[in-house]
């Protein structure tokens, strides 16, 4: 994944890539010769080489690395999950405010247009229901697949709703590994909307779906095809037959997500604005998925 970032920052004509760096000096040296770049094994020898930087390394070194940028006054974008805890998170944010640095966080599929374009469709959400599966990789396992693979889905529904959390309910189990492999949790918020959402990371199939129910309409996103959906009323009143049922749809490029979020990182640098997914935004999708993985443990704990 982090070579997939310095591709895009060599992409950008706007910015410079300095370096990379990789713990593996087979790993980085083969990286920076393909770019044409310095590699390094230490990060700390980009200290004032870099005005910004993305860390994407396993979870448990997120907050050490980002930590020690932002007391540099480098600007960083973390891959998702923001730490691995509340405390580190808050930290980061208590630190970037004091430092005037753009914390941002990896949560790739806000930048999905068709998540973009249902979001500016959307009335008030009452039932939302979403489900992410893929095949199972050994890359990501250093956490659940709660942390791994539902994160996303939590962020785009706590941002959808944009209402406090009542309560959740989630079951999961182990499958190959030695953490959580599928699971699924049911959020309940205030106003009474409610979302159920399934993420697992040993299927047969890959799928990124999203459907949100409303009073006047649904939407059904395929966040993995860019296809929009929504299903809805032609005019006000009961309906009384299919003709006055309207059904839309909307292809969306494929286009390049991490591109675009490496983008809009550096642009907030520039202008001194808030990220699209600021540090708060990451603390509120790892605050309800520890909450969610605790339920997990204490579920595995009874039984």
């Amino acid at each position: 994944m982090g070579r997939f970032h310095a591709q895009k920052y060599m992409e950008l004509a706007d910015s410079t890539l300095v370096g990379v760096v990789d713990s593996f000096a087979a790993n980085v040296h083969k990286m920076a010769s393909e770019l044409g770049v310095l590699g390094m094994t230490d990060y700390r020898e980009l200290f004032g080489q870099v005005d910004a930087v993305s860390i994407v390394v396993p979870t448990p070194l997120h907050f050490e690395i980002a930590e020690a940028f932002l007391e540099q006054g480098v600007h960083v974008l973390v891959e998702k999950p923001i730490t691995e805890t509340i405390e580190q998170a808050q930290r980061l944010i208590d630190l970037a405010k004091a430092k005037k640095c753009v914390l941002q966080v990896g949560h790739l599929e806000r930048f999905n247009p068709a998540i973009q374009a249902a979001a500016q469709m959307m009335g008030t959400p009452r039932f939302i229901e979403s489900h992410r599966l893929a095949p199972f990789k050994q890359r990501g396992t250093d956490v659940s697949v709660v942390l791994d693979l539902m994160i996303h889905d939590i962020d785009l529904i706590q941002e959808l709703v944009k209402k406090p959390i009542v309560s959740i309910d989630a079951v999961g189990t182990q499958v190959f590994s030695q953490d959580i492999d599928i699971a699924n949790a049911r959020i309940r918020f205030e106003g009474g909307c409610v979302a159920n959402t399934t993420a697992s990371r040993v299927s047969l199939k890959q799928e990124r779906k999203m459907r949100i129910f409303q009073d006047d309409a649904y939407l059904s996103v395929d966040l993995q095809q860019k296809v929009l959906s929504m299903v809805g009323k032609k005019q006000d009143g009961p309906v009384e037959s299919p003709s006055q049922v309207e059904i839309t749809e909307q292809s969306f490029e494929q286009g390049d997500a991490l591109l675009a979020e490496i983008s809009s990182f550096l642009n907030a640098v520039r202008e001194g604005t808030a990220p699209v997914v600021t540090g708060e935004d990451g603390l509120r999708a790892l605050s309800t998925a520890i909450q969610i993985t605790q339920l997990l443990s204490k579920q595995g704990i009874e039984q």
